[in-house]
């Protein structure tokens, strides 16, 4: 258990407090006064003031975080404007969240998953620059006889250049776009002897393993794959060229996942594989066996995954702030207390709902349930 709970404890740490900086550091640019800084939830484990009198401290419930500004009534920021200009004197309003403008209230909230994004892309401009990206193009070495890949006109020695409109410009690329595709065909474009060919192939679904040995269903086309003339093309990057890809990297995943949730809601995606804490906690001590370049990339994509369901317009994230503040822009003014509080009962019910549907998710891949 160890090897699973410590992996993921420190993972979490980092990803979380990355988030809420995010928040703090535009916070505290915009003068906005910080109680609490906290990584976890419930009773605190450590914590400490520094000068500007706020708490820093560790929780014992390692599943999220907060930044709780001067004066919210909660951690989320609910509160009454004109309650609060009755209550707070000159001096103490001017620190307050919920009495600065518009833009600045909404560079607070998106700074928590802008923060992600940023660690994202940090991490992967330091694998591409100091350990290299891999640019070996994608040979079809064998197509499986009776294959998806056979009866869709694939051929051996054809180059993948092109799957559902993704460049695949290495061969690790391949199992990655197929496994995100959602739609009933996958289209492949193949370069064959001196002329480019398009195809539309049909997957399979099958139950199968990842790389880690989690049972997962996968979607193949039948095909094994080779490097071009055997060759591995391994390329430490430049500045410019590793930003380009980090930043695509960061873009790639964000709409790949958001096309999957979609998929999943219309029911043309498996939703076996949502996962929750038990999965993410299982799958980082797993991979940190692979050493610490395994563990920050998935560190990277969790830190992205983090970022983007914050953004979900779901009242208790993030996106639930911002959907907010898009009504105040509209209506010329902040939504009631009691409005808010409706909003947020809904949020509430759709946030355990999700969690309880992962965490059964994650208990069936524990072999708990079938």
């Amino acid at each position: 258990m160890l090897t699973y709970i410590l992996p993921f404890i420190v993972l979490i740490l980092i990803v979380v407090f990355i988030h809420e900086y995010g928040h703090y550091y535009f916070a505290k640019r915009y003068g906005v006064g910080i109680t609490d800084f906290s990584i976890g939830f419930g009773k605190e484990i450590i914590g400490w003031n520094d000068n500007s009198g706020t708490r820093w401290k560790i929780c014992w419930i390692p599943l999220g975080g907060y930044v709780k500004f001067f004066g919210d009534r909660n951690v989320f920021s609910q509160a009454d404007q004109l309650k609060i200009l009755e209550k707070y004197k000159k001096e103490d309003q001017d620190k307050l969240f919920v009495l600065k403008p518009l833009y600045q209230r909404v560079l607070i909230v998106f700074g928590g998953p802008l923060a992600n994004f940023l660690l994202a892309i940090i991490i992967f401009f330091s694998i591409y620059t100091f350990v290299g990206k891999d640019f070996t193009p994608a040979v079809i070495n064998e197509v499986q006889k009776d294959s998806p890949a056979m009866v869709g006109g694939l051929k051996e020695s054809d180059i993948i250049l092109e799957i559902d409109g993704n460049d695949v410009k290495s061969i690790m690329e391949v199992s990655k776009f197929i496994t995100m595709s959602t739609s009933d065909t996958i289209n492949f474009r193949v370069k064959r002897l001196y002329d480019e060919v398009s195809l539309q192939i049909k997957p399979d679904t099958v139950q199968g393993e990842d790389n880690l040995g989690n049972k997962i269903n996968k979607r193949v086309v039948g095909i094994k794959l080779g490097a071009y003339n055997n060759e591995i093309n391994h390329v430490k990057l430049g500045p410019a060229q590793a930003i380009y890809h980090s930043v695509q990297e960061v873009y790639y995943v964000s709409v790949s996942s958001l096309k999957y949730i979609g998929a999943m809601i219309f029911g043309k995606a498996d939703t076996s594989q949502l996962g929750g804490p038990i999965r993410i906690a299982k799958i980082s001590g797993q991979v940190a066996e692979f050493g610490v370049l395994a563990f920050i990339s998935m560190m990277a994509y969790i830190s992205i995954s983090l970022g983007l369901v914050n953004l979900f317009p779901i009242p208790m994230l993030d996106g639930g702030h911002l959907m907010f503040y898009a009504f105040e822009k509209f209506l010329g003014r902040p939504l009631s207390q009691k409005t808010q509080e409706g909003f947020f009962r809904i949020g509430l019910i759709l946030l355990l709902s999700l969690m309880f549907f992962t965490t059964f998710n994650d208990l069936k891949d524990l072999g708990l349930f079938k």
